[in-house]
């Protein structure tokens, strides 16, 4: 019986059953190499038992078969099949995060990087997200402590949508945010911080004048600066965490918890060179 891997890929979204493993499924989908083309996407390593999935998929409204196409997927790798897509898109909202197993940095290359396991952060409080809320009123508002100082944070939104935003909240109180604002709520999100500019995805004046709005008025809470495929134009190296001592690293948050994954204490230098 072959060994299989059921992996959610973002942020295309896609679920995929696979024999060729994390990393061979990561070459497999390479484009090749890093001088010629970007690629690069994170894979989670979701549960499976025999061959259905290993957790319940969120309510989608009935349109799709989720449990039924990734069984048939499943079954068609244990029977011999290299990689078989279940779900083509929008995965990330379908799947709990309590079943993720795993999750891997990806470069263009094929070149993978394990993260540590999920670790949950934050509980976060059910109640509503009001229009107009403060930062402030956020964080009480999720039961979260209220900052000592607030310094506008540039996050990566990696999924259900790619952008840039700059953000007077926390990751706790974001994700709490993410999920219940009104008129634009998601299930659930899947972050990182940056910890620099990237000039590359919007003019410095844009940078500066959304950095001179935040700190004006600390009662705003976001401003989006860029909409561009933010995990190709961002270095994993400029994620918040990767530096040693610093805590950070990619974030998934829903209405009531947020979890991390931090990067490994030892990253190979292969694939912090790679493209």
């Amino acid at each position: 019986m072959s060994q299989v891997n059921l992996v959610l890929t973002l942020p295309s979204g896609s679920l995929i059953a696979t024999s060729l493993g994390i990393e061979g499924l990561a070459r497999h989908l390479s484009p090749g190499s890093g001088k010629y083309f970007h690629s690069r996407s994170l894979f989670i390593d979701v549960a499976f038992a025999g061959t259905r999935a290993g957790f319940s998929f969120l309510n989608e409204g009935g349109w799709r078969d989720a449990s039924g196409d990734t069984e048939s997927a499943i079954k068609a790798v244990l029977s011999g099949k290299r990689t078989k897509t279940a779900l083509s898109n929008n995965a990330f909202s379908a799947i709990p995060i309590s079943g993720y197993q795993r999750c891997y940095l990806m470069k263009t290359g094929g070149q993978v990087l394990a993260m540590e396991p999920l670790e949950k952060v934050a509980d976060l409080k059910g109640t509503d997200c009001q229009e107009g809320m403060t930062p402030a009123e956020i964080a009480q508002a999720c039961g979260q402590p209220e900052p000592a100082q607030r310094t506008p944070r540039y996050y990566a939104i990696l999924a259900p949508l790619t952008i840039m935003v700059l953000s007077n909240l926390t990751p706790a109180e974001y994700a709490w945010y993410a999920t219940r604002r009104p008129g634009k709520i998601c299930r659930q999100v899947c972050f990182t911080e940056i910890d620099t500019e990237q000039e590359q995805l919007a003019a410095h004046s844009r940078y500066e004048d959304a950095f001179r709005e935040l700190r004006e008025n600390p009662a705003k809470k976001t401003k989006t600066i860029a909409s561009e495929d933010v995990i190709n134009e961002v270095a994993f190296e400029s994620w918040v965490g990767f530096e040693k001592g610093v805590s950070g690293g990619l974030y998934f948050g829903t209405k009531s918890e947020l979890h991390v994954a931090r990067f490994p204490s030892s990253i190979p230098y292969s694939w912090e060179k790679a493209e």
